[in-house]
């Protein structure tokens, strides 16, 4: 899954009802980890926190996009990278779907939520989202099916 939405919004995405996520937190978390990403489209870096690093295999918490494309199996990554030229080029949501090679054949499944802004005369823009790794690994076989 690789989307992409432009749109002119001023304010971000966030729910009024965030408060009541209580449960749902506590769901979520039984079936994932989730932690929150930036990047600084004037300096070209991605900042990642700790478990987004060590489930992408960096070591530190700051990387350049292909870097973070180099951590992707290989046959997701020209069409991810497509993603984040799009979204650097305007105010955009996106997402995205696909596995991190681990060892012996085995995979981790990263799902990817993000939006871009911030764009003006003296600015390129900002991106923020979240990551989420599924608390499983695939096998190799699973994925290419």
């Amino acid at each position: 899954m690789f989307k992409i939405a432009h749109n002119n919004l001023s304010a971000s995405f966030a729910h009024p009802e965030l408060s009541s996520l209580g449960e749902d937190m506590r769901l979520l978390g039984q079936f994932c980890i989730s932690e929150a990403w930036t990047a600084d489209l004037n300096h070209g870096a991605i900042y990642l926190g700790t478990h987004a690093a060590s489930h992408h295999g960096i070591s530190q918490g700051e990387c350049g996009l292909l870097t973070l494309m180099r951590c992707y199996a290989p046959y997701d990554r020209a069409r991810i990278l497509e993603l984040f030229e799009r979204a650097a080029t305007g105010t955009s949501s996106f997402c995205y779907a696909t596995t991190i090679p681990a060892s012996r054949g085995v995979s981790q499944p990263v799902f990817c939520i993000g939006e871009s802004n911030g764009f003006n005369d003296k600015q390129s823009g900002a991106m923020a989202g979240m990551f989420f790794f599924p608390l499983f690994r695939v096998t190799d076989d699973a994925v290419a099916n």
